[in-house]
């Protein structure tokens, strides 16, 4: 099992940075590779599945899937998504902070691949170091895809 995990400070309180981390219609207009859909009726919760484009680093584009394991407002969210031979855990979470008498909020989001076949350990050996690389980077991306939607900017991120 590996896990990779980056965090950053979003000039906003952790109800509005909540919000726009789980408006699966809003991402739309902030996502890089194209809109949710959602698989599942009703409000956002544990069970909500949807499935997402997702740029790759080599420009490609791979469709994966998404389920909300815990939700509690307006402190943590995890997801897990399936893979071939891994399965990954998605964990964001959501502290306020104080900063120049404004609420801001720490955010940290983490990825774990949790192998499920023989073969996904034997890849997560081979591959490590540069599917941890290449994790980090998506986490970093959509990281600041949440600031700028978060403090009311627009953003452009090529992929790596």
């Amino acid at each position: 099992m590996s896990t990779v995990a980056v965090s950053g400070l979003i000039e906003a309180h952790a109800a509005d940075v909540w919000r726009l981390l789980t408006d699966l219609p809003g991402r739309a207009g902030r996502h890089l590779a194209g809109p949710a859909e959602l698989l599942t009726p009703g409000p956002f919760g544990p069970d909500t599945r949807w499935r997402e484009p997702r740029s790759q680093p080599d420009g490609s584009v791979l469709v994966e899937e998404f389920r909300v394991v815990e939700a509690v407002p307006p402190r943590r969210l995890v997801l897990d998504s399936p893979g071939a031979g891994v399965d990954y855990r998605i964990t964001w979470t959501m502290r306020t902070v104080q900063r120049r008498r404004r609420g801001c909020t720490r955010v940290t989001v983490s990825q774990q691949a949790l192998p499920t076949a023989p073969y996904g350990r034997v890849v997560a050996l081979i591959l490590g170091g540069l599917a941890a690389r290449a994790v980090e980077h998506a986490l970093r991306r959509d990281l600041a895809e949440l600031t700028a939607a978060a403090e009311g900017r627009g953003l452009t991120i090529h992929a790596a």
